[in-house]
């Protein structure tokens, strides 16, 4: 069976590119080549970028910076922890510990994503992983 490739609106994890972040790159031609050369991982965590602003007005700002920032050649948003999949994967079967990642402070972010990064055994990274959607689903804000 031949290997699905995920289309330029799709990232591999499944992720959909926003309307309006597409409408963007549409319109911002060196963003859009610096886009379609990214990993998938690197375009869910834009997307991840986007859907964490609150605010509408946040959420246009995001998208004009993150075609500034990929027309400049960058290939991560800034200011942002990066999820890695095993975690991403843990908080699709924990939706308590997914919200309330969502209402930690970037500074927790970072310190929680320190921690399991320390982790160089893959088990030992899993145990971290598992242990930390506990906490986050028992409201717990640092590891």
């Amino acid at each position: 069976m031949k290997p699905k490739h995920p289309s330029p609106d799709e990232t591999e994890s499944g992720l959909r590119v926003p309307a309006d972040l597409r409408r963007a790159l549409a319109s911002a031609s060196k963003a859009k080549v610096q886009w379609s050369d990214l990993t998938p991982i690197a375009r869910r965590d834009f997307v991840l970028w986007l859907d964490a602003a609150r605010q509408p007005e946040t959420r246009r700002r995001r998208i004009e910076k993150a075609c500034s920032m990929l027309a400049a050649g960058k290939r991560r948003p800034c200011c942002f922890s990066i999820v890695s999949f095993d975690l991403y994967q843990a908080f699709a079967a924990d939706p308590r510990a997914k919200a309330q990642w969502s209402n930690l402070t970037p500074v927790a972010r970072r310190d929680f994503i320190s921690w399991i990064d320390s982790a160089k055994p893959p088990e030992v990274r899993r145990r971290r992983i598992d242990q930390f959607c506990e906490m986050l689903a028992a409201g717990k804000r640092r590891p």
